[in-house]
């Protein structure tokens, strides 16, 4: 991967200010906002297997979603860094009373592996961004790992079931563009506080999937 440009960095650091700085109060209604359209959008259907991630200061926090999707048998996962070095990241399955520990980046993580999927086994990837555009395309923290653990294989020499792919931000972290690099997986749709942005040539159906 690139270096990132200077003017990258300073969106970086801008973007995680801003969400830093959201009013408390106003953060808690974005966040119900937010979780309320997840459930519309049917992500924690019964029976499926969704993923979703430990929130960092600043991050929307989906961890109120976990109780409801545990009760109907959802099956959630959570990233957990494999190999610093080499940027990967496998999904580690969450449940009621798993032991978290902090990695190297601070990123809370489960402490056991008792059972791992790659994303082709998932249904539905719930994405932290710190940017987004209305293309689809995501700034990251600029590690990659999302990134590398999402592209699709191409020399497998298979199909390759990509789960369905959901941003999740707060509406002032959006740029009005991102020069996409060519590893780079865009979003499928990105939830807001002021609802759904469903990038160019995309849809929603009623069963909350993306074409």
């Amino acid at each position: 991967m690139a270096q990132p440009t200077a003017e990258v960095r300073a969106a970086r650091r801008r973007l995680r200010a801003l969400r830093l700085g959201i009013e408390p109060r106003q953060r808690t209604a974005a966040e119900a906002a937010i979780r309320a359209t997840l459930e519309r959008l049917r992500i924690f259907r019964r029976g499926g297997r969704v993923a979703l991630y430990l929130p960092l200061p600043g991050e929307v926090d989906l961890r109120p979603c976990l109780p409801e999707a545990w009760r109907r048998g959802v099956e959630t996962y959570v990233p957990r860094i494999v190999s610093r070095r080499r940027r990967l990241m496998t999904f580690v399955a969450l449940a009621p009373g798993s032991a978290a520990r902090r990695n190297r980046y601070g990123i809370e993580e489960p402490a056991a592996t008792t059972r791992c999927l790659v994303p082709a086994g998932l249904d539905v990837v719930l994405v932290p961004v710190v940017g987004y555009d209305r293309r689809g395309n995501r700034l990251g923290m600029g590690a990659g790992f999302y990134d590398r653990a999402l592209r699709r294989r191409l020399d497998a020499g298979r199909a390759w079931r990509r789960p369905w792919l959901v941003g999740v931000a707060f509406a002032c972290q959006e740029l009005p563009g991102i020069a996409a690099s060519p590893w780079d997986v865009p979003l499928d749709l990105i939830v807001t506080e002021q609802g759904i942005v469903v990038p160019e040539q995309r849809h929603v159906t009623r069963q909350g999937s993306a074409r």
